[in-house]
Formats: C-alpha cells, structure tokens, sequence
C-alpha cells in the first residue's frame, strides 16, 4: 500500500463519525460530521491525528494543542484530534491520564479506519494514523497538510503560525509571524 495523502487544494472527506467531547458520565458521547467543517460562519478547522492512545508521544501533543485551544478558538478555528481507536478507548485514556482530564476540544474516534484511509494517512504495517495535521477554510478545502512519522510530535506553535498566514490571504515570506509585513506584490 502506498499513501497518497489528500493535498493542498482537496475536498475534506465526507464523514461522520463518534467523538469523546466529555468524562461527564452519560455526556461522553457526541457525532462529528464533516458538515461541521463546512460553514457560513467563516470557521476554520484544524484536525490533528495521533496512531494510538495510551502511548508516550501522543499524549503530549494532545495536551499542547489543549494548553493552545484559546489560540485556536480567537483565531474562529475548531479544533479536532483523531485516532483510529475507539471512542470507549478515547473516554478511558482521558478519565486515566491527567493531562487529558479537561480536553476542550473532541476527540474524534475513526474505528473503521475510514477516514484515516481516505485521507491518506493510515500507516501500512500497524494500521493507525500517521501523525497527521490538516488546515481546512471555512468551504472545506485543505490549505495546509503536514504529516510526521509515529516517532516524532509536531510542532503546534508551527500550525498556529500556518493558520495565521492563511487567513491574511496574502503573501507571507519565510518565517513569516502574526504581526508582521507582508509581501506586496
């Protein structure tokens, strides 16, 4: 199998799916559809895939892009985390790591590996997403695609500084930060 990554440019796939949104007993549970990334409201969406819950990388990119989620939330960005695990294995993860007690934002569970696969990402041998992050505009196109190996985190102070680019609409030069000029043409 080889992965061909949804680029730049794509459609984000039509899905619906079960996520955790709580570890409130009888509010654990909510459907995620891809109706909620298309939008009038000019929200943006940024999901983020892990491989596995009850690892070690994981848990600490999870928690970051939680310590970010008013950054993404000033920015009109929902903010998604997915894994190919269950929704029961998502609510048990999150009630035993502390780190995952108080998530704000869902955590979306591709059990069918579905979505995972239409995007690209699903890892060949193992079966579980690669760590994967998309930007998608408010009419369901992806902006921006970066996916790392299972072993290494990704940066989310990075896709901030992306998603703020983006939404200038404009040129942005190489290191290019909120705040700063950018290249008129």
């Amino acid at each position: 199998m080889q992965n061909r990554v949804l680029s730049v440019g794509s459609t984000f796939p039509t899905f619906k799916k079960t996520a955790v949104v709580s570890i409130e007993k009888g509010k654990e549970f909510a459907d995620i559809t891809s109706e909620n990334i298309v939008n009038e409201d000019n929200q943006w969406t940024v999901m983020f895939w892990w491989p596995k819950d009850f690892t070690f990388v994981c848990p600490t990119e999870i928690a970051e892009f939680n310590n970010a989620f008013g950054d993404f939330r000033d920015r009109d960005t929902t903010l998604i985390g997915a894994s190919t695990d269950s929704e029961f294995v998502h609510a048990a993860w999150r009630r035993d790591h502390e780190d995952l007690r108080g998530l704000k934002f869902p955590m979306l569970a591709d059990t069918s590996k579905s979505l995972a696969e239409e995007l690209g990402i699903l890892e060949p041998n193992e079966k579980v997403a690669l760590r994967a992050t998309f930007i998608v505009d408010p009419t369901g196109i992806i902006r921006w695609v970066s996916v790392n190996d299972l072993n290494v985190g990704r940066n989310v102070k990075e896709v901030i500084r992306v998603l703020d680019a983006l939404q200038t609409d404009e040129l942005c030069p190489c290191n290019w930060e909120k705040g700063q000029e950018t290249i008129q043409a």
